[in-house]
């Protein structure tokens, strides 16, 4: 397979240009990526020429409604969804919130809901919630090896049974790495009769999810860790959003779309969220070709694209794993990135020092990252780490270079 042209693709990024920002290696890329060319210009236009109520029929509103459309549009064809199952919220904190309390109405006196204690919060605590007080719901725990952090999958079935309702689960842990066969899982769900729910903030950056293909029920992510603005995207399947309790305006119940949506939308970075994919789509058509030589489906094409990143990933990935090894660390998730498999995103604690002092060394080389429990707290503790000092973070996605990961390893090699 033919390398990726960094060059090209950094270029698409005006942060590297950036007096400041330019020096740094950016390995924190799990807490947010950097945004995307065509999101910023859309972004900039929206505010100069747009910044008024949308959907009025004067230019302004009618254009802003237009470009606000256009970005569901885009991301519904990228995600193989179909019309009104994908929707825009403040952040997935908020959107898996305001989803658990829509579905609330649908449980009642012993219905359980399994969810794990690898997740970030977002996808763990808004589901116990309901379980909170004397609603008679029943949270099971699907729990991680106490060592590696890793879920053992096929111990899912021993959780399942004819109460089970839901199930949420994370598509790549933002701390293990590790990336589940949710296809597989979701057969499994189903098969139980209960429905399932995914957490793709840590996968999406490096595999965008074909949802048909999955089967999952809902499916939800961050856009800002996407190339794109600081907005998390939800989808939902129609069949389900049909019989959904209502979160927004009781007027807005007819309207699929805004069932979802409690409080009035980020007009400005809906309408910039289709800049990623488009983005993409120059990446696309620069390494994989055009005009008849390109896949007729976006989605095709997203996730070709998003493959050949994921390989560039997987081989720098692989270079930190081995020195990490070397170095004695105790790395969380598995020790080797194989595409389709692992994420670029390495936790680790050091052999010595706190992951602290770590970060301290890395950050006086301009290498980006943080030492955290990363919204995992669960996971934390399930380790036996102590979730105030939590571990180190090293994450990738595909503009990072060779020549940023040589830099990290050499950072690395006098941190630890």
């Amino acid at each position: 397979m033919p390398p990726l042209d960094l060059a090209f693709l950094r270029a698409q990024f005006p942060a590297f240009a950036h007096p400041e920002t330019g020096q740094w290696v950016m390995s924190e890329n799990a807490g947010g990526s950097y945004a995307a060319k065509p999101v910023i210009d859309q972004l900039h236009h929206f505010m100069v020429a747009t910044k008024v109520q949308p959907y009025w029929s004067f230019a302004a509103s009618a254009e802003a409604g237009a470009n606000m459309d256009r970005s569901t549009a885009l991301w519904t064809s990228a995600l193989n969804a179909e019309p009104e199952e994908v929707m825009f919220g403040p952040s997935t904190s908020i959107n898996t919130y305001v989803l658990a309390n829509a579905l609330r109405a649908e449980l009642k006196l012993g219905d359980e809901i399994i969810v794990t204690n690898q997740d970030h919060e977002a996808n763990s605590g808004a589901w116990r919630r309901l379980a909170d007080g004397n609603s008679g719901i029943v949270v099971r725990e699907f729990s991680v090896d106490r060592e590696t952090g890793r879920l053992d999958i096929a111990k899912l079935k021993g959780l399942l049974n004819a109460r089970t309702k839901l199930v949420f689960i994370t598509h790549c842990s933002n701390i293990v790495g590790e990336i589940h066969d949710i296809a597989a899982i979701t057969r499994d769900v189903h098969a139980a009769g209960a429905r399932i729910g995914v957490d793709g903030v840590s996968c999406a950056p490096h595999l965008l999810p074909d949802v048909k293909a999955l089967g999952v029920d809902f499916y939800y992510f961050s856009l800002y860790k996407t190339y794109g603005p600081h907005q998390g995207l939800m989808y939902v399947k129609r069949a389900h959003l049909e019989r959904m309790a209502n979160q927004g305006h009781f007027f807005n119940a007819p309207h699929l779309g805004k069932r979802l949506t409690p409080a009035g939308p980020q007009h400005g970075e809906i309408a910039c969220a289709g800049g990623v994919i488009d983005y993409l789509e120059q990446a696309y058509t620069h390494h994989l070709g055009k005009g008849e030589a390109a896949a007729p489906h976006l989605h095709t094409r997203m996730q070709s694209i998003m493959d050949r990143f994921h390989a560039h990933e997987c081989t720098q990935a692989n270079r930190l794993l081995t020195l990490l090894k070397d170095k004695g660390a105790r790395i969380i998730g598995p020790l080797t990135a194989e595409p389709h498999k692992r994420a670029a995103t390495i936790a680790f604690r050091p052999k010595k020092g706190t992951p602290q002092e770590v970060v301290d060394k890395l950050v006086a080389q301009k290498i980006c990252c943080g030492a955290s429990h990363f919204y995992a707290f669960r996971v934390m503790q399930a380790l036996g780490i102590n979730p105030e000092e939590g571990v180190v973070r090293l994450s990738l996605v595909h503009y990072n270079s060779e020549a940023d990961v040589t830099r990290m390893l050499e950072a690395l090699d006098g941190a630890l």
